[in-house]
């Protein structure tokens, strides 16, 4: 789902988002409340909006979402409105159009051959290309979301309404272009689709009689459920009372999953085609020691995402690891604040130093990775602040030089520190006495694969973007 610039935010404010989490469960009672729960453990991919819709032995589709977090929108009161033994749902960054309740998903769409409904994580690139395709055949957008591309596609052929919907899954999977992981349910099923590239991560498990489907494998955890097999790029997984059928709907297919999944958005604790967060991270954070010895005292990493790789380069380095940082877990949802100096201020709500952990310490500032440097700045200069004598930043990631078209926030050259400056340079923006940055190759050996999309560190896109970087970069759109 394209990300456009939010006039509200200053760059200073915003940290590196993906857009959203999908959750679905077949077969199982209460559907509805087992989804909540999974909603819960991917509440890390999207804060800004959550839904559920759900479907009882009638074949009644009832729908409840809004905007903030899943236990704000959900209750034990709206979620025993939701009946039946089946449910999709969704977690959502706001992402096409901005916010808006019109935007947040699951989308549920009435029509004569089948009601239906779908959720979406990732981002087309031919999405302004098959809108005028479709609105020149008379289909009127709902949302301002690339999402609900598909179900247009999926009933534009209304001449054909009596073919198995799943030919017309295929068809309209065939038209879009960019990274997607979809899940579509009907009445009697539910489909679960990836993108050729598999750019975007999506899995199966297994729940007593039924079937459950996440972005992520740590939510099938929270409930219980067995993972069972991840869907494969290019294919199209239908499950219901007959349990999985598989079809392909692309004989092109890659394993280009996005790294930034490892690096930074999925939780340590979810498996991704086989390979652990945890310990992709980790392995990260030993090879940049090899990479990037820092001479210091302690360790720091930068909460939550870069504990793994400091935990990786104390070992590989014999140094210490403290927590010489610590987050606020209760801050909640990122807020604007009118004046610059409230914005400084909010960086200390959400991280604070241990002073008597780094003051008079060599501090190695282990990160995830550097996009606009604010952040990093603050950080650094805070740990300076705590009495720290040196700060050498370890960057467990390549430069980000280049705007994600896949469903990451980095939209525009402009934005991205790297883009336009040497590595020296950034280290003097930062102020740190020391940067160093993990190669690329350390990326594939940490995870024991010959394949990623690594296009934000190269600017090399695995797909045709339908549109030059540089039209993107003028006008701040993907």
């Amino acid at each position: 789902m394209t990300e456009l610039n939010n006039p509200l935010l200053s760059a200073s404010d915003r940290e590196l988002h993906e857009e959203c989490g999908v959750f679905g469960v077949f077969g199982v009672e209460n559907a509805a409340s087992l989804t909540y729960y999974g909603l819960h453990a991917l509440q890390h991919r999207g804060q800004e909006g959550a839904g559920i819709v759900s479907v009882d032995r009638t074949g009644r589709f009832t729908r409840i979402k809004g905007e903030g977090l899943v236990t704000e929108v959900f209750s034990e009161e709206r979620l025993a409105k939701l009946a039946g033994d089946r449910a999709i749902g969704h977690v959502r960054y706001s992402t096409t159009g901005g916010g808006g309740i019109e935007n947040v998903q699951p989308f549920l769409f009435r029509h004569n051959s089948g009601d239906f409904a779908l959720a979406h994580n990732g981002n087309l690139v031919n999405s302004e290309q098959l809108v005028r395709y479709l609105e020149d055949r008379g289909s009127l957008f709902q949302s301002s979301s690339d999402s609900e591309i598909l179900a247009h596609l999926i009933k534009k052929e209304t001449n054909r309404a009596n073919r198995p919907r799943i030919h017309a899954i295929v068809d309209a999977l065939n038209m879009m272009e960019g990274a997607f992981a979809f899940l579509v349910m009907t009445a009697n099923r539910i489909y679960a689709c990836r993108d050729k590239y598999g750019l975007r991560p999506l899995s199966i498990g297994r729940l007593g009689d039924g079937y459950v489907v996440s972005s992520e494998t740590c939510a099938f955890d929270v409930i219980g459920a067995e993972f069972v097999r991840d869907v494969e790029p290019g294919e199209i997984v239908t499950i219901d009372r007959h349990g999985l059928r598989s079809m392909d709907y692309s004989q092109y297919k890659r394993r280009l999953m996005c790294a930034m999944e490892y690096i930074y958005f999925s939780r340590p604790d979810s498996d991704i085609e086989g390979c652990n967060v945890h310990a992709f991270r980790k392995e990260t954070g030993r090879r940049l020691f090899h990479e990037a010895p820092a001479e210091a005292d302690i360790v720091i990493g930068v909460p939550d995402s870069s504990l793994s790789a400091a935990s990786g380069y104390s070992e590989a380095s014999g140094i210490p690891y403290e927590m010489g940082l610590i987050k606020n877990k209760y801050i909640g949802r990122t807020f604007i604040q009118p004046s610059q100096e409230l914005r400084e201020k909010g960086v200390r709500m959400k991280l604070s130093a241990v002073k008597s952990v780094v003051r008079g310490k060599r501090v190695a500032l282990i990160d995830d990775s550097v996009v606009r440097g604010t952040t990093s700045r603050r950080i650094v200069a805070m740990l300076r602040d705590a009495g720290a004598l040196e700060v050498h930043v370890r960057i467990a990631s390549p430069p980000i030089i280049a705007p994600c078209f896949y469903g990451v926030d980095i939209s525009t050259y402009d934005e991205l520190a790297c883009a336009h400056h040497s590595v020296e340079e950034v280290r003097r923006m930062l102020g740190a006495d020391s940067l160093a940055f993990l190669s690329p190759e350390a990326l594939f050996k940490a995870g024991g694969r010959s394949e990623l999309c690594l296009a934000c560190f190269s600017g090399n896109y695995p797909t045709a973007l339908y549109r030059s970087v540089e039209e993107a970069n003028k006008d701040g759109k993907f």
